[in-house]
C-alpha cells in the first residue's frame, strides 16, 4: 500500500498519515465566503485540496470530503448594503458562479457542502456548552471565548501571548475580560436585523470561527482526519476554531493533520485592487485561458510554497498544456480506468508533490518517442487523471476579438447608446456568441 505524507501545521513537520479509520478518511477544507467571484487565491486553495481528494481516493476505499460554503458574514451584508441586493438572492448566486469556476477549472464536487445558515442551531448549541463549561461568557449582547481558559492556545500558528495580541484581527472592544477574546455570538443592529437570527442572546449571528466548528461536528465529528485551508486562515480562524472545538467536546479532540497552502501574488506582487492586480477565475477564463492551463499553473508550484501567478507563468502553462494535449491525441491506444502507475502515485503521496509528477509527464513523453512504450503512455494518462488535467478536449475559449466587442458592447450602454448596443449584440450573435448581462458583469457564451 502507498504511504501519503503530509506536512502537519500542528507538529509543523511531514509526517505519515495514519488515519482515524482507515474505514472511511475525513477531510474538511475552508469553501468560499459568497459575496463576490471566486479570485485566483480561492482556486488555488479549492485546486490543492482538490488533488489531496484525489490522492486520497486513489489510495482508500471511502473518502468524506467536506467543504463549506459560508453564506452569514460581514462581507456578504456590506456587499447587500452597497448594491441593495437581498442576501439570499446574493448568496445563491455567488455560489452558481464558485461551482460554474470551480468546475472549469475541473475540481471535483465534495461528499457535502454545507451552509453555515443551515447549521445555526449547532452553533447555538456548542455556544451554550461553552459556556456551561467555563470556556465562554456573555458581555453586552455578546458571547465570547475566554482565551485564557485554553492553555494550548497559539499552537497551532506557534504563536506567543504578545504576538496573538498583536496580530489579531478582532477590535479590542470594552466588554472583552481579554484582548484575545474572540466572538461566538454578536448582537445585530436595528439595521441588520434581516440578517439575524433569533438566540439565547438576542437577535444576532454567529462569528466566523464558530460556524466551522459547528459544521464539521455536525457532519463529522468530533474528531476526524484532515482540515485544510489557505496559509492566511492559520491565524486567528483555525487557531480560534481549534480551540473552541476542543474545549467543546467531550474526547478534547479536533483534527488530527492540518493542512495549509502557500500564499499567491500575482506578477510578483501581492494580489490587491489598489494595485490594479486582482483577477477573479472568470477574469481569467474570460481572456482566453483554459481552465487547464490555469490549474496547471497552481500544479506547477508545490502547494505550501508562494505562487507568482504571472505573464510567464500563463505561457508556460500554455505550452506544457498544448504539448500534453497533442501527445494525447496522438497516441492509439484504447483508455484502461484499471491501470495504476505506483511510481506516479508515490511521487504525489510526498506532500502531494504535484511538481515532480509534471516532471515525470515529460519524461514519459520522451520515453513513449524514443521506445513506443505503451506503458509509458498508459502511465502518462493515469497521472494526468490523478492531477485532474483536462486534456480529453479543449474547452470552448472565447476569442479576443470576441470579447472586445462583447466589452463595447457594455461601454455603449453605460453612455446609454442604446442603438449602438443593440448593433453590436446582433453583430455577436452572427458571430455565434452570446452575451449575458449580470448586475456589473457580463458573461460571454458560444450559442
Amino acid at each position: 500500500m502507498v504511504h501519503i505524507y503530509l506536512s502537519n501545521t500542528l507538529s509543523h513537520k511531514k509526517e505519515l498519515f495514519e488515519p482515524i479509520d482507515a474505514n472511511n478518511i475525513r477531510m474538511y477544507a475552508c469553501g468560499p465566503t459568497v459575496y463576490d467571484r471566486p479570485h485566483l487565491g480561492n482556486a488555488r486553495s479549492a485546486v490543492a485540496y482538490d488533488i489531496l481528494y484525489r490522492l486520497l481516493k486513489a489510495v482508500y476505499a471511502k473518502v468524506t470530503y467536506v467543504r463549506n460554503i459560508t453564506d452569514v458574514d460581514d462581507k456578504i451584508i456590506n456587499t447587500c448594503k452597497q448594491t441593495g441586493d437581498h442576501f439570499l438572492r446574493l448568496t445563491k448566486e455567488i455560489t452558481q458562479f464558485y461551482h460554474e469556476d470551480m468546475a472549469a477549472l475541473n475540481c471535483l464536487s465534495p461528499d457535502f457542502e454545507p451552509r453555515a445558515t443551515q447549521h445555526i442551531e449547532n452553533m447555538i448549541f456548542m455556544i451554550k456548552t461553552l459556556i456551561a463549561k467555563g470556556f465562554a461568557y456573555e458581555a453586552e449582547g455578546h458571547v465570547l471565548f475566554a482565551v485564557k481558559q485554553y492553555q494550548d492556545y497559539g499552537l497551532l500558528s506557534n504563536r506567543s501571548i504578545d504576538e496573538v495580541i498583536s496580530g489579531a484581527r478582532v477590535e479590542i472592544a470594552p466588554y472583552k475580560a481579554d484582548p484575545r477574546d474572540f466572538v461566538l455570538w454578536k448582537p445585530s443592529p436595528s439595521d441588520e436585523h434581516e440578517f439575524g437570527f433569533d438566540s439565547p442572546w438576542g437577535r444576532g449571528r454567529p462569528g466566523w470561527h464558530i460556524e466551522c466548528s459547528a459544521m464539521t461536528k455536525a457532519i463529522l465529528g468530533e474528531y476526524f482526519d484532515i482540515h485544510g485551508g489557505g496559509a492566511d486562515l492559520t491565524f486567528p480562524h483555525h487557531e480560534n476554531e481549534l480551540a473552541q472545538s476542543v474545549c467543546s467536546s467531550e474526547s478534547n479532540q479536533f483534527v488530527k493533520y492540518w493542512v495549509h497552502n502557500g500564499f499567491l501574488m500575482v506578477n510578483g506582487e501581492k494580489m490587491s485592487k489598489s494595485l490594479n492586480n486582482f483577477f477573479t477565475v472568470r477574469d481569467m477564463l474570460n481572456k482566453g485561458i483554459d481552465g487547464a492551463a490555469i490549474r496547471l499553473i497552481y500544479l506547477g508550484t508545490h502547494y505550501k510554497k508562494p505562487l507568482d501567478f504571472s505573464e510567464k507563468a500563463i505561457e508556460d502553462a500554455k505550452k506544457t498544456l498544448n504539448k500534453f494535449r497533442e501527445f494525447l491525441h496522438s497516441l492509439e491506444i484504447s483508455i484502461d480506468e484499471s491501470f495504476v502507475a505506483p511510481e506516479l502515485l508515490e511521487l504525489l503521496a510526498d506532500d502531494m508533490n504535484t511538481v515532480s509528477v509534471i516532471a515525470k509527464m515529460h519524461e514519459l513523453i520522451a520515453h513513449y518517442k524514443k521506445t513506443k512504450s505503451i506503458d509509458s503512455a498508459k502511465s502518462f494518462i493515469y497521472a494526468s487523471n490523478l492531477l485532474g488535467i483536462n486534456l480529453s478536449a479543449q474547452e470552448d475559449v472565447i476569442p479576443d476579438d470576441i470579447m472586445n466587442l462583447a466589452k463595447a458592447r457594455t461601454d455603449a450602454k453605460l453612455k446609454k447608446d442604446w442603438v449602438r448596443a443593440d448593433q453590436l449584440r446582433e453583430q455577436l450573435e452572427s458571430l455565434g456568441y452570446k452575451v449575458e448581462d449580470r448586475k456589473t458583469e457580463f458573461f460571454v457564451k458560444k450559442i
